[in-house]
């Protein structure tokens, strides 16, 4: 699993995986019809803490049973154990939600998923530039800047641990992006950018009139009983019940590492990856949106509608029969590695934290993994896999 993400400086905020959330109706994939493999799961979790990962929690569900299990330590200052339903921060997950809301919102038709970023937002671009479609936003076609100059942060453990409590506004964000020159004209190419998703919640501020967590809590996280997931303000760094602390191994002068705790740090990527949830909620929340709980069926259908356009520098794309063209879709990401054979999902990276959501297109199996890297920039596609496939009882790699 490879970072893209808003820009060099932004590359802990977004972190998009290979692996992920549904094996597609009408392949030759099926759902596992037997009950989660106990022992393959425990397998893929084993040897924690490393110089890498320090923690995972795991929970696969479904259909044929349930399975949750931790390894490793929740605090390595003090050697606690690992909680099975604490809470983490999800990273690019959030971008699940905010796409959610913005389908809601069209299927009110409040929103027009062809409408314009000028037509909603008149002063977030520059004059001129070429119209931007909120569709093209929530599957990263629209071309925008990447950007990611804010601050002095340059992108080490040692930056990060010494600022934890940085943080920028939506609107500082897409105002210093939009100081670049835009990457290809709307609708020509895909490009997994953040940009883009903290232009749809300032979308989603402007067209309801109340804040993005307010949109999130009253249409997704309160009708579908989430109590431990939320969307929390910027200067809020708190996380009350964590799974496990978040470390980073900042470099010494004599060539080792020192662990530096930043499980309290600033949320500030918003609609694009701030929200903390944990792994029952998740769960829950992907099990609603694949069962249709939460959208009408022609706002479900954008969830696996991908452009076929071709793939800018996505590193995630580039994986299997489909490489070199887009892999996006509303929020989600297509994984096709072999002929036939398709995921779904989503996956998401914050300083210390590395997630992923997953679910048979049917809901008849998902998967909830959390991970605490010690780097940035998440766990290594390796460990991903490990648990994607004993979760989905593939062949390991």
């Amino acid at each position: 699993m490879h970072a893209n993400t808003t820009g060099r400086k932004l590359a802990g905020t977004a972190a998009i995986g290979a692996m992920v959330v549904a094996l597609t109706a009408g392949t030759a994939s099926a759902a596992p019809a037997t009950p989660p493999n106990a022992a393959a799961l425990r397998a893929s979790i084993a040897g924690y803490p490393n110089d890498q990962l320090t923690s995972a929690v795991v929970l696969v569900g479904g259909d044929t049973g349930r399975w949750s299990g931790t390894s490793g330590t929740g605090d390595p200052a003090t050697g606690r154990p690992v909680k099975a339903d604490g809470e983490f921060r999800i990273g690019s997950i959030t971008k699940v939600f905010t796409a959610t809301v913005l389908l809601q919102l069209a299927a009110e038709h409040r929103v027009d998923l062809d409408g314009t970023v000028q037509q909603y937002l008149p002063d977030a671009l520059p004059d001129g530039y070429p119209a931007v479609t909120v569709r093209q936003l929530l599957n990263h076609t629209s071309g925008l800047p990447t950007g990611g100059d804010l601050g002095e942060d340059d992108g080490s453990e040692a930056w990060f641990a010494a600022h934890p409590g940085a943080r920028w506004s939506p609107e500082q964000v897409v105002a210093e992006a939009m100081t670049h020159p835009k990457e290809f004209m709307p609708g020509a190419a895909q490009e997994y950018n953040g940009t883009n998703y903290f232009v749809a919640g300032l979308v989603i501020e402007k067209v309801t009139g109340r804040s993005f967590a307010q949109e999130v809590n009253d249409r997704i996280l309160r009708p579908l009983g989430l109590h431990h997931t939320s969307a929390p303000a910027a200067d809020d760094t708190s996380l009350p019940d964590p799974t496990a602390h978040a470390v980073l191994a900042v470099p010494r002068p004599d060539g080792g590492t020192t662990l530096a705790d930043v499980t309290r740090q600033s949320p500030w990527p918003w609609a694009e990856g701030g929200m903390i949830s944990t792994a029952p909620d998740l769960e829950r929340f992907m099990s609603a949106l694949l069962h249709g709980e939460l959208l009408p069926p022609a706002q479900q259908a954008e969830l696996f509608a991908v452009p076929d356009v071709p793939n800018f520098r996505n590193h995630n794309c580039d994986i299997g029969p489909t490489a070199g063209r887009a892999c996006f879709s509303t929020a989600l990401m297509r994984f096709s590695p072999a002929p036939g054979v398709e995921f779904w999902g989503k996956t998401g990276t914050r300083p210390g934290y590395s997630s992923g959501v997953f679910a048979t297109r049917d809901g008849s199996r998902d998967l909830v993994y959390s991970f605490t890297p010690t780097s940035r920039f998440g766990a290594p596609f390796a460990a991903q896999y490990r648990v994607f496939s004993a979760a989905f009882d593939l062949p390991a790699n």
